[in-house]
């Protein structure tokens, strides 16, 4: 498993900015486990969401895409508004 690049879109700095501290470490934490081994809750998304994967930490989602090294964070939200 290559080690991703990880990038980060404006929409996506400013879904973590409103998440409190704490939460948002655990998410930076996943995220770079991830983009180092390739580990965690990780699912493909189908229909409006092809070709982005989602990775669950605790009741965020981080919603990304995967091309060659890079990671590219779309955008991090509460699972109850992840998928509208």
């Amino acid at each position: 498993m290559p080690s991703y690049r990880i990038e980060w879109l404006d929409d996506a700095r400013a879904d973590v900015r409103r998440i409190d501290r704490p939460t948002a470490m655990r998410i930076f934490d996943g995220i770079l486990h991830y983009a180092r081994t390739g580990g965690g809750d990780l699912r493909k998304l189908t229909g409006d969401f092809a070709g982005t994967s989602r990775l669950r930490v605790g009741d965020y989602r981080v919603l990304f895409t995967l091309e060659k090294d890079v990671m590219q964070i779309l955008g991090v939200r509460h699972r109850s508004e992840a998928y509208r």
